[in-house]
């Protein structure tokens, strides 16, 4: 991996990690409502996946926040939109789990479970039909694989031969349920096999993930079809701010943190590039600085009037609906 972009890698997982203690953080004040879902401990996947598919569409759960900002979304933008704001990157009406930006073509936060995987097949064949050059990303979790809808659509990209990089990150719990519970075996590329290729990748390792990820990128840019990736990594906090996460033992989470992406991505940047302890100070005071920032702009910036409820219902410009 290149320096500058192990650089960037790290400094993105460092903001996110700040980003999401501090959504925390606000969440617990009451300065942001609805649902929140957390993606401590899985940086090393949303930051490098984003990264690595750096041109092209991107469909993912509602667990995006990191991945909006590694996309090239403003912090500020983002946590405006936490706090239900209308500088929000949805206007304040999306929240945590819709954060939609059509200009970094990051169509994010589908709040139905494997719902945007037929959304992220009809883009693809469109970008076929328009020989665009690229393709699409689908990001989704374990439990998304045993919904209708995840199979309908691999059969669809696999008989069409769609560019389209299946990207499941599999922290092995769905909501709550352990997915052996619910599913024959651990590896969920098991059921792609018969429709794809398919790769496995440690999902806590940013530079493995960007390598498998570019890979796939190239592999459906050539024309090949779709590809499957799959991601093992672990989430340190619940499924969303309403679980406490007590289906995990104290032993388990330990084992989980110890494989901590951050440290891991640390640990490279020592041991390939020579980076000293004062480098890795000042990106966290950078990344800190920027999050206290998007704070400041959120809490700051106006909510929106009553009549916005009545905005985006209709397409006006769609000749056949009605207003």
């Amino acid at each position: 991996m290149e320096k500058r972009i192990a650089e960037e890698i790290y400094y993105l997982m460092e903001l996110g990690r700040r980003f999401e203690y501090a959504a925390k953080e606000h969440y617990m004040t009451g300065e942001i409502s609805g649902f929140l879902h957390l993606d401590i401990g899985q940086e090393a996947l949303s930051v490098a996946a984003m990264r690595a598919f750096d041109h092209g569409d991107v469909f993912t759960t509602y667990r995006e926040h990191i991945m909006a900002i590694a996309r090239g979304i403003e912090p500020k933008a983002v946590m405006a939109e936490l706090f239900g704001k209308t500088t929000g990157v949805s206007g304040g009406k999306g929240g945590s789990m819709h954060l939609f930006d059509p200009t970094h073509f990051f169509y994010g936060g589908d709040a139905i479970v494997g719902g945007h995987l037929p959304n992220a097949v009809g883009c693809a064949y469109a970008r076929k039909l328009e020989k665009a050059g690229h393709g699409v990303m689908a990001v989704f979790g374990d439990g998304a694989t045993n919904g209708g809808a995840f199979f309908e659509s691999l059969n669809i990209a696999s008989a069409w031969k769609l560019p389209v990089l299946f990207l499941c990150e599999n922290n092995r719990y769905a909501i709550g349920t352990e997915i052996t519970r619910v599913a024959p075996f651990l590896e969920q590329a098991k059921k792609a096999e018969p429709y794809m290729p398919t790769m496995e990748v440690d999902g806590m390792d940013a530079v493995a993930v960007y390598e498998a990820v570019s890979e796939a990128r190239d592999y459906i840019e050539k024309g090949h079809g779709p590809i499957f990736v799959e991601a093992f990594t672990c989430r340190y906090e619940g499924h969303s701010m309403s679980d406490a996460g007590t289906y995990r033992s104290p032993q388990e989470m330990q084992i989980c943190k110890a494989k901590d992406p951050i440290e891991r991505m640390k640990k490279y940047l020592k041991e390939y590039y020579n980076m000293e302890d004062a480098y890795f100070d000042e990106v966290g005071k950078k990344a800190q600085a920027a999050v206290d920032t998007a704070v400041e702009f959120a809490a700051q910036s106006p909510e929106p009037e009553a009549a916005a409820l009545f905005e985006h219902v209709f397409c006006k410009e769609c000749s056949d609906v009605v207003s």
